[in-house]
């Protein structure tokens, strides 16, 4: 039940004031019209029913708003109206404060007063039966049911009714909630994936553009700054073309009406191709690129396609920052497997004060990097080692095995 402000709950409900104001003015005809139920008993005056009459009434009032104090005002009322003669408003009105009482009362009352009003029929039943020794004690023990078992039965049937709706309600209201998280989580793992491979495909060309911009602008060397030219050219136009296959990959090939192609995914073949770029990206700052392959001849078991992904997005994110940060001096790259199969990769680039313009970073490298391999369950970590040759920037994943990776 829904909770009720203290001005609500003193405020009869319209239906109850209808209710109260029809049974009252019906008990009155019947009291003009002298159509009473029986007798009076125990010397009562007759005119007491419309003291009981007026008390129903009153109850009626509280049906909605206070239902167990209705039932308390009610059952008196009852009694009285029955010994002084009875009006069949009354009982009608009775019937309904114990329907209402079960309806709208708190649970407790909803599972005792039909217990109870089994209870009552039966005694009355036993004490009619015991007093009266006639065939109509039988109408007498229907009469008392319908009166007391009938409607709160009914209320009961109610409430259960009532009671799986609003929980029908409830589940579909927190179904169409999870099913609103799951698309939002569903549209941010989207984003996130869609923003690392944008940054992964981008970043290294805008990199290499900005560094040879601003060394083009400090260097006063017509030579240097047509190399500088030539080299922004290149990366433009590459970063150009990656930028037209991610699109092509978002675009819905249906909705558009074409027939396009799909991006190739990176492999770890391309890897030499990558650090040709960047030694034609880094000629001029003093980095030299070697890529250590150990995994073999035969190049070890094959990885999956997204363990190679990641492989060369991580490779080419920290040639990329090495571009803009490292100091002069030997990136290496170095690919292996190690026992049980793992693919690993490692990229070492000096870590020192570099001289010279650099280009400025927006600090999602790493954090790309890091969600690229918590998806794949493997292990990754970067930062400054102190080496032989001095103090480095390393980076270093671990990828689990292809038979591991395939049953996650």
């Amino acid at each position: 039940m829904t909770a009720r402000s203290p001005a609500a709950v003193g405020r009869p409900h319209r239906l109850d004031v209808l209710i109260a104001g029809g049974g009252l003015l019906g008990g009155l005809l019947l009291w003009a019209m002298d159509l009473h139920g029986g007798p009076p008993r125990l010397g009562l005056p007759p005119a007491l029913t419309l003291v009981a009459l007026t008390a129903m009434s009153a109850a009626e009032l509280l049906r909605r708003t206070a239902p167990m104090a209705a039932l308390a005002v009610a059952v008196p009322a009852l009694a009285l109206d029955i010994c002084a003669g009875t009006l069949v408003a009354t009982v009608l009105m009775f019937t309904d404060v114990v329907y209402a009482a079960v309806l709208y009362g708190p649970p407790t009352a909803a599972r005792r007063i039909p217990l109870h009003s089994v209870l009552v029929t039966v005694l009355a039943a036993i004490a009619l039966t015991a007093l009266w020794h006639s065939p109509q004690v039988v109408m007498a023990v229907i009469a008392v049911a319908l009166i007391t078992i009938a409607p709160a039965w009914t209320g009961v049937i109610i409430r259960d009714h009532r009671d799986a709706a609003q929980s029908a309600r409830l589940r579909a209201e927190q179904i169409a909630l999870l099913a609103e998280m799951d698309r939002a989580q569903a549209v941010a793992g989207e984003r996130a994936k869609m923003a690392r491979e944008l940054h992964d495909m981008v970043a290294n060309h805008l990199s290499a553009i900005a560094i040879h911009a601003t060394a083009a602008q400090s260097i006063d060397d017509p030579s240097a700054s047509r190399e500088a030219l030539g080299v922004i050219r290149e990366n433009s136009v590459q970063g150009l073309a990656e930028m037209r296959r991610l699109i092509g990959l978002l675009r819905d090939p249906e909705a558009t009406g074409q027939r396009e192609e799909p991006a190739a995914t990176p492999t770890l073949d391309g890897l030499d191709a990558l650090l040709a770029q960047a030694r034609a990206n880094g000629a001029s700052s003093g980095l030299v690129f070697v890529l250590d392959d150990a995994r073999g001849p035969d190049g070890g078991p094959r990885p999956t396609a997204p363990a190679e992904l990641a492989v060369y997005r991580i490779v080419q994110e920290s040639l990329t920052n090495a571009l803009k940060h490292a100091a002069p001096g030997e990136v290496r790259v170095r690919i292996a497997h190690e026992r049980g199969g793992a693919l690993t990769v490692t990229v070492r680039s000096p870590f020192a004060d570099r001289p010279g313009p650099r280009a400025p970073g927006s600090g999602t490298g790493l954090v790309g990097m890091r969600e690229r391999i918590a998806l794949l369950g493997g292990a990754f970590e970067a930062g400054p080692e102190s080496g032989p040759a001095g103090r480095v920037w390393l980076v270093r994943a671990a990828l689990p095995a292809a038979e591991e990776e395939e049953q996650r």
